[in-house]
């Protein structure tokens, strides 16, 4: 055993979010854990590791763990780092804020495996990466040796790594064997079984009622004495009603003891709804709503931008798409901060929502903060935030006490409330739940203003986006329709260069050849040989696989 909870109480304010009587974790559990934003998740693994102290209850940790959470830092490991999987995320060996978003996370997954401690804890690993890189992490926690405890909305994450599904609701933890889809089918058996179980007792409570209801009328009726009938013959017919009243009366009394010890079934709960929802945007007058023209940028020697053009008309859904670090977060924060070489439409009124969310006050309530941005009163955003479940005096929490989903809910309404008529969203779908993804996904399909996102998750740019742009080496390639239809339009464009099945495997062998060379070679020119090597062999992988 690797770790085990007893008797745990935690409390948020006065409300109980946690209260697990026993729970342990043994070698070879991968665990998922899944619920709605805010039920206790990013608390859960706060407590496993030792970061948030339960108000009642005991922790018992056989063993070192390593901790990634939703909002780290730069995660410094206090051991020696594996240059290997440095390399493999494509980050560097030093941590600095010059970084993505999906650099930063890179990063951290790279200190976190490094440490190869027998418990690995981890608050949504995937958030920021691209789609590579959640394909990379994905096989590294696959052959991860240790025990793992996952918390991530990436269903098909956790259907590839999972054997166990830990569902908080209410406070409470369920147990699933199997990965997210075993749990996704079992959830459905237990719903279609508390429904059925539920109309069988609303049919049975409803016939013992009525059959008690009609004996005891039954029962009214004989003691009334027929009219036109004497004082002797009434004495006669009620004398011979007594032994039929009796049984009528024995009869109602046994079915009220029935009815009494009928088992109550509860009508199963309807998980409460988020409900985006976005004002018709008012129309920007100009046909090219934002154009670049020979934008350049750079970190330090690093350059990301070197004479870029690009325009979006109005109307369009635009997703950026390509690798972590490639410029897709600092280019919406150039369109945000009106950068020299963008040019923004008179009349375009920008929304931005900044992945970091550093748009939010930590220290200001809920309502303070969408407030602060709001063109409408008060009653109105309240009823707003009750819409994505904020509810009564939940609207007073302070930000810092939410979860990252929560937060996410948070960034968005400040954007909703105001009056945006162009959106710039970075990573959007980050931290929140299946059914607020989808309800996002509606009403930005929906959404009659333009639209410019960075994001990594599939599903949602195929809903959402009627265009990319493409961010490679040549600068920015423009594609008109989804991303499935633009990994098709690859596939096609790139099926003459593709290796052929021998070569690819003699690649791959090679390529493991090298990277077990490397992590043991103390030469420092075999090193070096060795490392371009590594490159040659990554790149031609990655061109076999565009």
């Amino acid at each position: 055993m690797l770790l085990s909870l007893e008797n745990i109480v935690h409390y948020v304010q006065d409300r109980c979010l946690l209260n697990i009587e026993n729970l342990k974790i043994f070698e070879g559990d991968r665990i998922g854990v899944v619920g709605r934003n805010g039920i206790g998740k990013s608390t859960l693994l706060g407590i496993m590791a030792g970061t948030v102290k339960p108000d009642a209850g005991r922790v018992t940790r056989n063993g070192a763990c390593s901790y990634l959470q939703q909002f780290g830092a730069g995660m410094q490991s206090d051991g020696e780092v594996d240059g290997v999987l440095f390399k493999k995320f494509g980050t560097q060996q030093e941590y600095h804020e010059a970084m993505s978003g999906g650099e930063k996370m890179r990063y951290r997954l790279a200190v976190a495996l490094s440490e190869g401690n027998p418990l690995l804890l981890a608050d949504e690993p995937t958030a920021n990466l691209d789609i590579n890189g959640t394909e990379l992490l994905q096989a590294m926690l696959q052959e991860y040796p240790g025990a793992l405890v996952l918390v991530s909305h990436d269903r098909q994450l956790l259907d590839a790594v999972c054997n166990i599904i830990w569902e908080i609701t209410d406070g409470r933890l369920k147990v699933y064997p199997g990965n997210y889809s075993d749990y996704y089918r079992q959830k459905e058996v237990e719903r279609r079984q508390e429904e059925r179980e539920y109309e069988n007792y609303i049919r049975e409570k409803e016939h013992l009622e009525q059959a008690i209801a009609e004996r005891k009328s039954r029962n009214v009726s004989m003691r009334k004495t027929p009219k036109r009938m004497g004082n002797s013959e009434a004495r006669l017919h009620k004398m011979g009603n007594q032994k039929a009243k009796a049984n009528l009366d024995k009869a109602v009394k046994a079915i009220e003891s029935r009815l009494a010890k009928l088992e109550v079934k509860t009508k199963p709960k309807e998980a409460p709804a988020v409900n985006f929802e976005l004002n018709a945007a008012e129309s920007v007058f100009s046909k090219i709503v934002i154009r670049g023209e020979n934008i350049h940028k750079n970190f330090g020697e690093r350059v990301l931008f070197r004479d870029l053009n690009f325009s979006i008309q109005r109307g369009q859904k635009v997703a950026l798409f390509g690798k972590n670090g490639c410029g897709k977060t600092t280019l919406l924060k150039m369109i945000a901060n009106g950068d020299d070489g963008i040019y923004v439409s008179p009349n375009a009124r920008l929304g931005y929502f900044d992945q970091e969310l550093q748009n939010l006050d930590p220290d200001k309530s809920i309502l303070a903060n969408v407030m602060a941005d709001s063109v409408r009163d008060e009653g109105f955003v309240r009823n707003f935030l009750a819409q994505l479940l904020f509810r009564r005096d939940d609207v007073y929490k302070k930000v810092a006490v939410l979860s990252g989903g929560e937060r996410v809910r948070v960034a968005l309404a400040k954007i909703m409330v105001g009056e945006a008529n162009v959106l710039l969203l970075d990573e959007p779908t980050n931290f929140l739940d299946l059914p607020a993804i989808e309800a996002l996904e509606t009403v930005l399909s929906e959404y009659d203003g333009t639209l410019l996102f960075a994001s990594h998750d599939r599903q949602f740019m195929n809903k959402v986006a009627s265009h990319l742009m493409v961010f490679d080496y040549e600068g920015i390639e423009v594609f008109e329709g989804s991303y499935e239809q633009y990994r098709e339009a690859k596939q096609r464009k790139t099926r003459k260069h593709d290796l052929n099945l021998e070569e690819r495997m003699m690649l791959e062998n090679r390529l493991a050849e090298v990277i077990g060379k490397l992590s043991v070679v103390t030469d420092r020119d075999e090193y070096a040989r060795l490392d371009e090597e590594y490159r040659r062999l990554l790149s031609m992988r990655g061109g076999s696989r565009n």
